[in-house]
Parts: C-alpha cells; sequence; structure tokens
C-alpha cells in the first residue's frame, strides 16, 4: 500500500555498506572490504496453505482429523491417514493449550537472523486434543529464559505475534502459570496483551562476611576494568554504539554500570531513573568470577546464579563477558 514501509527478506541492518575499512589484529594493519552473494528463492505452502493462512490472517491453528481412527495431526504433514486406507483427513480448529512433549533446548547462540530473540527455547508443544506435538517457539515473561522455566509436561498457551507472515514462527508458547485468568480465557491472545518489560525481582539473601568481602572485590575489579577499556581498542569495538544503564543488586550491595560512547562507568549506586536492565545475583562472587575468568555472565544466567530482567537484553551479556578478554588481549 502506498506509503507503507515494505519489509525486506534481508533485514536493513543486516546489510553492509560499500566502504572498506582498516582492521588491526596483533599489532597490523588489514583491509577489509564487503562483499555480497545473493540467493533468494520462493516457495509455495501448496496443500497446507490452510494452516499458514490460519496462522497469519485467522489467528487460528488447524489440525487434520482422522475420521475412521480418529488421530488429529497438529501440524498437519499428511492429507491422508496412512493407518486407515488412506482415507481423507478432515480439517479442524484446535484449541491453543497444551502441554510440553519434552524439556525444549534453549537457543543462547543464534546466527543473525534470530539474535534479537535469544534466548529462546525449541520446544513440541502437544495441544489438548492432539495426537501429534506442534513445534514452536518457548518463551518466558518472568526475565530471562533458563532450562528450569520449561520441561516436560509443562502446561502452556500458544500465543500470536503482531507481525505475522505465515511462518511457523508467527507463534510462540509461555507457561500458562504466568497468564492471568483473563490471559488463559482469551483466544487468540496475542504478544501485545503480554508484558515482558517489568517481571518481579527475585529478593536477595542476608549479607555474610565473605559478600560483603566478595562485593568490595568485585567493584574494585570492575573500577579496573573500566579503566582498561580506556585503554583497549577491542573493548572499545566490543562496546561501540551500544548504551546502557545497568542496576545490579546483590546481598551485600547495589551498584551500577553505564555503558555509553564505548567506554564502561561503574557507581556505587544504581543508575538514577529506570534502567535499561537490572541484574540480580544473591552472591557478588559471581562478579568476581567472572572478572577473574572463572564463569562467565552467561553461564551463570544458564545455571540460574544470575538473573536479568529482560530476555531481549542477552545482547547486553554477551558484550560485557567480551569486555575482560578484550583488554587482556590487548595488554598483551
Amino acid at each position: 500500500m502506498a506509503g507503507e514501509k515494505v519489509q525486506k527478506v534481508i533485514p536493513e541492518h543486516m546489510i553492509p555498506p560499500v566502504a572498506s575499512e582498516i582492521v588491526e589484529r596483533g599489532g597490523e594493519r588489514y583491509l577489509q572490504s564487503n562483499e555480497a552473494m545473493f540467493t533468494f528463492y520462493k516457495r509455495t505452502k501448496g496443500e497446507f496453505s490452510k494452516y499458514f493462512l490460519g496462522l497469519r490472517d485467522e489467528m487460528k491453528i488447524w489440525g487434520v482429523r482422522c475420521p475412521k481412527c480418529g488421530i488429529v495431526r497438529v501440524p498437519p504433514f499428511q492429507l491422508m491417514c496412512p493407518d486407515c486406507d488412506f482415507c481423507d483427513l478432515k480439517w479442524v480448529e484446535m484449541p491453543h493449550t497444551g502441554v510440553m512433549n519434552s524439556t525444549p533446548p534453549i537457543t543462547y547462540f543464534a546466527h543473525s537472523l534470530f539474535q534479537s530473540w535469544v534466548p529462546f527455547g525449541r520446544g513440541r508443544v502437544v495441544l489438548e486434543g492432539a495426537g501429534t506435538a506442534l513445534p514452536v517457539h518457548v518463551f518466558t515473561t518472568k526475565g530471562v529464559l533458563t532450562p528450569f522455566i520449561f520441561k516436560k509436561g509443562t502446561p502452556v498457551k500458544v500465543v500470536f505475534r503482531t507481525e505475522r507472515f505465515g511462518k511457523p514462527t508467527d507463534i510462540f508458547a509461555v507457561p500458562l502459570a504466568e497468564l492471568s485468568e483473563a490471559q488463559k480465557k482469551k483466544s487468540p491472545l496475542m504478544e501485545t496483551d503480554l508484558d515482558f518489560s517489568a517481571p518481579v525481582e527475585p529478593k536477595v539473601g542476608a549479607a555474610t562476611g565473605a559478600a560483603k568481602a566478595s562485593y568490595a572485590k568485585a567493584l574494585d575489579l570492575l573500577k579496573e576494568l573500566a579503566v582498561g577499556v580506556t585503554k583497549s581498542p577491542r573493548a572499545q569495538h566490543n562496546l561501540a554504539g551500544w548504551t546502557r544503564r545497568i542496576a545490579v543488586r546483590t546481598s551485600s550491595g547495589d551498584f551500577g554500570l553505564v555503558i555509553a560512547e564505548g567506554r564502561l562507568s561503574v557507581t556505587d549506586k544504581t543508575p538514577t531513573g529506570t534502567p535499561d536492565l537490572v541484574m540480580v545475583a544473591d552472591d557478588p562472587q559471581l562478579f568476581v568470577d567472572w572478572l577473574t575468568f572463572k564463569e562467565a555472565l552467561t553461564n551463570a544466567i544458564i545455571a540460574g546464579k544470575l538473573w536479568i530482567s529482560l530476555n531481549r537484553e542477552f545482547t547486553t551479556i554477551f558484550k560485557l563477558d567480551r569486555l575482560p578478554r578484550s583488554v587482556a588481549r590487548d595488554r598483551g
């Protein structure tokens, strides 16, 4: 339509500029240029178009039922029943609730097309009345996604994305326990009906003598890191174009991290106003371990030791994890 922004198969931010650039490695300068290869193609959903149009246009999930044996297949992957002399299957609308068929693996490191979604789970949901499992991404509204949220048998509800293209990614699932009674009853439940922005922060325990010592040590190491970033081209490259105000809460006190203009600054108090990201760790020794190369923040999140408020801010964690290594490499 006139005036409407047309989305491209390759997002604009993934298209590199024509200009060449200089990169430095090991004290040597190298010329690097951007090149491209194009492979575009079209494909039809064929006889299963009803299923994908249901996702895109109707916000419905369609399955197919055998009139003889009664098995319901979702998503539909055949239109004749192999167990009943290949009789024709009948389209049937499915409910949007079900249970996890197994514990879903979680993707923390994705290629560029899915980088904005990490971390996300890739599981299979058996919808009520279905005899097969529906492949679907899974997310949580309670902060960052970890392996402790979903398991086999977890009740879930399918949610429809605001932008839909007739693809499996038009839908995702969240735990039924995270929804209000009204959300459980609503069909379809939309992405905009959920609030991912303000999860309840976990409480921290009482401070111990060891934790207080770790807190002081962590602050000292963080301030050293901030100075190191000012002298490290690699670290500045890690933070280039990134601006974040981060509040960190521990059992022995809070502190703040600010990323701006390729630099890292550390404060003994959390930043004023609403932070872009909140990190909660019961034991501040976690940050000492991170800065002394014993455990990355990413691993601490996966292990359930570190909580962050927003799933989409995992890229910030990646950037923070790179800083100690980058500073160390530039020091030689």
